[in-house]
């Protein structure tokens, strides 16, 4: 089974998102949003319900009036697929190919690959610039912009909220932070700021060691899970911690699948 995290510019206007969500019908497993952020989160599985998603967000949104404290290349701009249970890391990156091809085609809207080949960070800084697209127009759709679609490991997406809004020391912290295994940036959300990470091997750093590293440097007021974890990344934390982490049984994609397979049919 393939996981597809698509991560959509818009977190503002709620009925906007039900009906980006809603497209992607019984595959849909968790919708994170974030005003802030100006963005939204939707864990998908299979890969036919990211396309549905990608359409219905190309034709609901347009990147021309987006502002948001995360950066972003197009109004579907991160579309990652990911093996799980039963798959592999090839039918990831087959599945990464084919959308590729096929939002280039169908949407006209330019895809960046990412994974093997390059990572996300390098796609952000070179997109249109020192990187052509690898599939589709080779300038940004006029209101769509551009996709990265990618073939990539589960990752967690964790924010940590520091006590104080001290934007430079959020910084500060995030350069220290990153490794191998964690990306980081510190950014200003609203009046509070966070240092949000992407811990892309959670097995070596957790959302208990990234909190832990963020509270060497500062007072933290709370952590905050973006989407779901696969169930293991629960077990290498201590159960009294799951709730200052934001960590739940019901934020796995375990639990999540479950609940969507009891789902009776229409």
């Amino acid at each position: 089974m393939l996981e597809c995290v698509v991560n959509v510019s818009e977190g503002r206007d709620r009925g906007r998102v039900a009906r980006i969500a809603s497209a992607a019908g019984d595959h849909l497993l968790d919708v994170h949003v974030d005003a802030d952020h100006h963005r939204s989160v939707l864990t998908l599985v299979g890969e036919e319900a990211p396309r549905a998603v990608a359409a219905e967000a190309v034709a609901q949104l347009d990147l021309r009036d987006h502002a948001g404290a995360h950066p972003r290349i197009g109004v579907v701009d991160v579309v990652p697929f990911v093996a799980l249970e039963g798959s592999d890391a090839d039918q990831a990156r087959t599945a990464r190919d084919e959308f590729c091809r096929w939002a280039g085609e169908v949407l006209a809207v330019p895809c960046f690959r990412y994974g093997p080949e390059r990572s996300l960070p390098d796609v952000r800084r070179g997109a249109f610039r020192t990187l052509a697209p690898d599939c589709g127009p080779p300038s940004p759709h006029p209101t769509a912009g551009a996709i990265a679609v990618g073939q990539r490991p589960v990752l967690v997406a964790y924010n940590v909220w520091l006590a104080e809004p001290d934007l430079a020391l959020a910084k500060r912290i995030a350069v220290e932070l990153r490794s191998p295994s964690v990306r980081a940036l510190g950014l200003q959300v609203g009046r509070h700021v966070q240092v949000s990470m992407n811990l892309i091997d959670p097995a070596v750093t957790g959302p208990g060691a990234a909190t832990d590293a963020v509270a060497a440097h500062a007072e933290v007021a709370r952590g905050e899970l973006v989407g779901l974890v696969p169930r293991w990344v629960l077990d290498l934390e201590p159960v009294e911690r799951w709730g200052p982490l934001d960590l739940d049984e019901d934020r796995t994609i375990e639990a999540r699948l479950r609940r969507s397979r009891s789902r009776p049919t229409p």
